[in-house]
């Protein structure tokens, strides 16, 4: 007998944490799209162990699954235009976590980034979750719980290519100015309180949609536009798996600019939504391989508010914001 209760000691001590409360870890799928690669980049909130990478390479139509223990918090976003120098030193064009190497190790995204933020496991049991772009955007990203339940537990993101749309005044190109590589917020660009939802706008009667933030939303009107956007962008899950899509739809899938140089494919005209010229502009679509950027349009503009003039060329990516949920 006593034989036998040693045997259910041992066996107590060896179950793994989730078995011995009862929860499961949550499964992470991570999935490129992209016609590109991407840098996955992963941030676990303050005194959250970190997950088993902070950084990977993801090649065009890989997948990488990753395991969370309960009660996980963080953050997930794609890196892109990411090269090593002679060095050995790692550094990315967009959302790049300044690490200097292919792991973050407990660095954020350097905004303008598209973010997937999780806390599993919170109040009432649930998962809570949401694709922010209140650091900017860089690439797009669904994010689609699986096996879950609950009334709130669907599918979001941002599946346009903002890129494109991105105001001039907000938007980061290459330094032949070719095309965007990312979208700043209006936070970033300006450094305004009522932008940063700071100072006398640090509360949600205070802070208000703004004519930038309302271009994200009208592409993207499932993510987070800005800090107080919550009611139309915090999702909930009970018992879920994610999975995390790169360019999710196909016209959101960008071709290398050597292709599209060559080819003379790969661009699209629209007019610029941060401009009110009645003209047309030929914006390629693709990504850029230097590593060199510069913020277009920016200017000074302290004490004033200046608004987007015109927010035209949004409606052609509406339908595929919507269609994938």
């Amino acid at each position: 007998m006593a034989h036998f209760t040693l045997i259910v000691a041992i066996c107590v001590l060896i179950l793994p944490h989730p078995f011995i409360s009862g929860t499961q870890a949550t499964t992470f799928t991570i999935v490129n799209k992209c016609d590109y690669v991407v840098w996955p980049g992963i941030l676990s909130n303050a005194g959250v162990p970190p997950l088993p990478t902070t950084g990977f390479t993801l090649q065009r139509g890989e997948t990488k699954t990753i395991a969370a223990p309960a009660s996980w918090g963080g953050r997930f976003w794609g890196r892109t235009h990411c090269s090593q120098d002679s060095a050995g030193k790692f550094s990315c064009l967009t959302a790049d976590c300044g690490s200097g190497k292919l792991e973050c190790s407990g660095n954020g995204a350097a905004p303008p980034a598209t973010l997937a933020e999780f806390t599993l496991d919170g109040a009432g049991g649930l998962d809570f979750f949401d694709v922010s772009l209140v650091d900017g955007y860089n690439v797009p990203m669904l994010v689609a719980p699986k096996g879950g339940k609950g009334q709130n537990c669907s599918s979001t993101g941002c599946v346009v290519d903002l890129n494109g749309l991105c105001p001039s005044e907000l938007r980061v190109t290459s330094i032949e100015g070719r095309g965007g590589v990312s979208c700043r917020s209006a936070c970033d660009a300006f450094r305004q309180p009522q932008y940063c939802c700071s100072g006398a706008y640090a509360t949600p009667d205070t802070c208000k949609p703004s004519s930038y933030s309302r271009v994200f939303k009208t592409a993207c009107p499932r993510a987070y536009s800005y800090a107080y956007d919550d009611k139309t962008s915090t999702f909930t899950c009970a018992n879920a798996d994610y999975t995390i899509t790169f360019c999710p739809s196909p016209n959101t899938s960008q071709k290398s600019s050597q292709e599209a140089t060559t080819q003379g494919e790969n661009t699209e005209t629209t007019t610029s939504p941060g401009e009110n010229t009645g003209t047309t502009t030929s914006l390629p679509t693709s990504p850029l391989s230097n590593t060199t950027i510069v913020y277009e349009g920016f200017l000074d503009y302290s004490g004033a508010s200046h608004p987007v003039a015109g927010i035209v060329g949004i409606t052609v990516a509406i339908w595929w914001s919507w269609q994938l949920f």
